[in-house]
């Protein structure tokens, strides 16, 4: 019975040290002098390379010919605010995410994706038309009464929206934190939870999040053949919680109402990882939250790998896929 699980670790093992070892022969022809670049050399600790602070931006592959003007729009589709915590590392999708994404859109070449199909066959995009004009990164949202709001890796807004989640080397698509409290938190006592949506320390809701004022389980039911009014074990947001956030982003609108059939989200991985292969943690994820949405074509997905194919295919940007395949292996 543990065997499986020992070859999945095997493989997510391989698959890191592989794209490691990759980065640091990138450090090696591209960063040299590594001191003023990065904050350590290379070490047999399994670690990628992290750019020092003031050297974050050199994460993002810019075009070698690109003008003062270029390098600073680039760099403006994310603010350095919005930057996630691990930006500086060469394993951030958020960094991976603005050297595709970003420059499509700053050199208008984005639409060049609408031919994509998902892995199901689908149009990638649908009826979206996405141009440079209507597509934003790190987009947040404030109707969904959080503390912290929603902030989208990609959005297409218009009369069909579109919300996308982007994905690299992570183990998950991205869990609910109220099970991660310990005993060191200061809302601990108030806000952890087992995991269940059952109530829970004498709270009045059977989430935590619902009970400080978050509308997800409000909206969840419109979406999704999930009931908000029984006990459920495990809660079925725990595992799937990024992808539930990503479907009501551009499911609700602003003013509260349902829009289900104008928009959906799009998951993006790298095909490499194990944990979105089949039994993986991200594949089951997706597959769990496609299978009970009412309209399953509101998540779709694709990988990194068919983005890139459809780019060098094209012949769009040249310079971006080559520097792709020796940083990424894409």
């Amino acid at each position: 019975m543990f065997t499986p699980n020992i070859s999945r670790d095997s493989k997510n093992k391989n698959y890191k040290s592989d794209l490691i070892r990759r980065y640091w022969e990138f450090q090696r022809l591209r960063f040299p002098e590594w001191k003023e670049f990065l904050d350590r050399p290379f070490a047999q600790d399994g670690r990628p390379p992290v750019f020092l602070v003031q050297e974050a931006w050199r994460n993002i592959i810019i075009s070698p010919n690109a003008s003062d003007q270029e390098k600073a729009a680039l760099l403006q589709l994310i603010p350095d605010g919005e930057h996630h915590k691990w930006f500086r590392s060469m394993n951030s999708s958020q960094a991976l995410a603005l050297s595709i994404l970003g420059n499509l859109v700053i050199y208008n070449s984005l639409d060049c994706l609408s031919i994509l199909l998902d892995d199901e066959g689908d149009s990638l995009f649908g009826p979206a038309k996405i141009t440079s004009n209507n597509f934003s990164m790190e987009y947040k949202i404030n109707y969904l009464g959080e503390r912290r709001r929603t902030s989208l890796d990609g959005y297409v807004s218009g009369d069909y929206r579109i919300a996308i989640e982007c994905k690299f080397t992570e183990a998950e698509v991205g869990t609910c934190s109220r099970p991660q409290l310990t005993s060191a938190d200061s809302n601990y006592e108030s806000e952890f939870c087992d995991g269940s949506y059952s109530q829970q320390r004498s709270r009045n809701e059977r989430c935590s999040l619902t009970e400080v004022g978050v509308l997800y389980w409000k909206y969840i039911p419109a979406f999704f053949s999930i009931r908000n009014d029984v006990d459920l074990n495990p809660c079925p947001v725990n595992k799937n919680y990024q992808l539930i956030r990503n479907i009501l982003a551009i499911g609700v609108n602003e003013d509260g109402s349902i829009s289900d059939k104008n928009s959906h989200a799009i998951l993006i991985y790298d095909e490499r990882n194990p944990a979105f292969m089949k039994d993986g943690n991200g594949f089951k994820s997706y597959v769990e939250m496609r299978s009970t949405l009412k309209r399953p074509t509101m998540l779709r997905k694709c990988s990194w790998q068919k983005i890139t194919y459809c780019i060098r295919k094209n012949n769009v940007l040249p310079w971006l896929t080559e520097q792709l395949s020796a940083k990424y292996g894409l």
